[in-house]
């Protein structure tokens, strides 16, 4: 078997430099070079990168994503104005959004009767005057007298074993007398331009507590803004139709009074 001596005295002259060093000094670097050890560069991680596979496009343990229901806001201090004997209620509600599309509103927690109008007819609350099935269409209230003759209802119901709410929102498109007609059941009203998840039909029982809404009107108001865009529209009240007139110009219903969409439960 062929034998190599050791170049204990030899010299090698480096791949790179072209200079003479002692043999047994001398390296081989990744490219194949030979070197002196003063010499040796190591080789670049980035000449030759880990393989790296594709960006996971999804997620184990996903849940999908839900609309919420909105939420209810505090109106300002008395934020209700009547205007003589006239159908128009106006609504102070800053920054109120409505003017982002159609929106039906629920008055709630009013504290006291404005212009001649019953807190009643302000929150347009009421109870059933019926036990309802599912499928019933027609509705009938045991007082409708100040519901708009269109619109969207809620009826409140709490599930007795879990406490859960399970209220329903319907539509209705006619009214005679405590009677509202063509409903259509477990229907969902648009606040701001948004239409939550429809609610669930079901049944209820008599004298379940229903609320109604009203149409709302966002109104707006421009000024300069002395730079650009050169105006500016801020949305900071709100005007609906009462079914009746007021008895008087007058502006109340006290403190900490909330407006929000027909069905704020989930």
């Amino acid at each position: 078997m062929a034998r190599f001596a050791k170049g204990r005295n030899a010299l090698m002259l480096s791949d790179r430099s072209g200079a003479a060093f002692p043999y047994r000094e001398m390296v081989q670097e990744w490219n194949g070079l030979w070197v002196h050890t003063s010499e040796y560069e190591p080789k670049q991680p980035q000449i030759d990168p880990r393989p790296v596979g594709a960006d996971p496009q999804a997620l184990q343990h996903a849940k999908p994503a839900r609309v919420e229901f909105p939420v209810q806001d505090i109106l300002p201090e008395n934020p209700f104005t009547t205007t003589g004997a006239a159908k128009t209620l106006s609504v102070s509600f800053p920054s109120n959004g409505l003017n982002a599309g159609t929106s039906y509103v629920r008055f709630s927690a009013i504290k006291q009767p404005v212009g001649g109008v019953a807190v009643s007819i302000l929150e347009l609350s009421t109870t059933l005057n019926e036990t309802l099935t599912s499928s019933d269409t027609t509705i009938t209230l045991t007082d409708a007298s100040a519901f708009p003759t269109s619109g969207y209802i809620v009826i409140e119901k709490v599930n007795t074993t879990s406490g859960a709410y399970e209220n329903e929102t319907i539509k209705y498109t006619g009214k005679s007398s405590n009677d509202l007609t063509g409903c259509t059941r477990g229907s969902s009203a648009p606040y701001k331009g948004v239409t939550p998840t429809s609610t669930t039909a079901q049944s209820h029982e008599s004298g379940a507590k229903v609320y109604g809404s009203y149409l709302a009107t966002a109104v707006g108001t421009t000024f300069n803004t002395g730079a650009q865009p050169a105006t500016k529209t801020e949305y900071n009240s709100l005007t609906v139709q009462l079914i009746a007139n007021a008895t008087s110009t007058a502006t109340g219903g006290g403190f900490q009074c909330t407006i929000g969409p027909v069905n704020d439960r989930g």
